[in-house]
């Protein structure tokens, strides 16, 4: 693996023995900055309504280390693409397999590019992140985890600020997955093909303002 985010003082938070790299930034360990080399793909993965969209639109860069283009790849944009073309009134379960066609036509596009990639995840589709890892790993590409450990009660206070809800079952779905990949993760069980994961609470994903894909400056933590 090529790396993982880098810690404050620029080096990867590599745990000994060849465990997998996992920094965990909650409790009051947050910090400003995080950094990924440049071409890997970023996995950011929460709750319905913990704020993944909003995260990636505010601390990612349009450009990464060597000038190239970061590609955001969230499932809410190819929604709202179509929304504008569609009545208001439908409702979003009859266009909803064409909002993830879309969705996953673009992520298509990302992994085919080469370029630095943040990619929007739920955490319930694991055949997802799986296909990210065996395309990074064709193209020599390293695949990172972001994981929002928020409590379901503001997950679900996200979705009523947007106006929009997840079914109970789905969201049980959703927080069990969760769940999972957290508690795998705070112990060094990482998912397939996954090079590292930084774990996030509500107050370090505050604390947060950048994450840039770039190699040999020094941190901000």
């Amino acid at each position: 693996m090529r790396g993982g985010p880098d810690g404050p003082d620029g080096h990867d938070p590599a745990a000994p023995g060849g465990r997998a790299r996992v920094l965990d930034l909650r409790d009051g360990a947050g910090r400003p900055e995080l950094r990924f080399p440049p071409g890997d793909l970023l996995i950011v993965s929460g709750l319905p309504g913990s704020g993944k969209s909003t995260l990636i639109r505010r601390v990612v860069p349009p450009l990464d280390g060597r000038a190239g283009l970061v590609w955001c790849v969230d499932s809410q944009d190819s929604r709202e693409r179509l929304e504008r073309r569609l009545p208001a009134r439908l409702p979003y379960g009859l266009y909803r397999p064409f909002a993830r066609l879309a969705h996953y036509a673009t992520l298509r596009r990302a992994l085919r590019s080469g370029s630095s990639a943040v990619v929007h995840d739920c955490g319930e589709r694991g055949w997802v992140r799986r296909w990210l890892a065996r395309d990074a790993r064709r193209r020599g590409r390293d695949v990172h985890l972001l994981l929002l450990d928020v409590a379901p009660g503001t997950a679900l206070a996200g979705q009523a600020a947007r106006g929009r809800h997840v079914s109970p079952r789905a969201f049980g779905r959703h927080r069990k997955a969760m769940t999972r990949l957290v508690t795998e993760a705070t112990t060094g069980r990482l998912p397939w093909g996954t090079a590292s994961a930084v774990v996030l609470d509500r107050a370090a994903v505050d604390v947060l303002r950048r994450v840039a894909f770039e190699e040999g400056r020094p941190g901000k933590g």
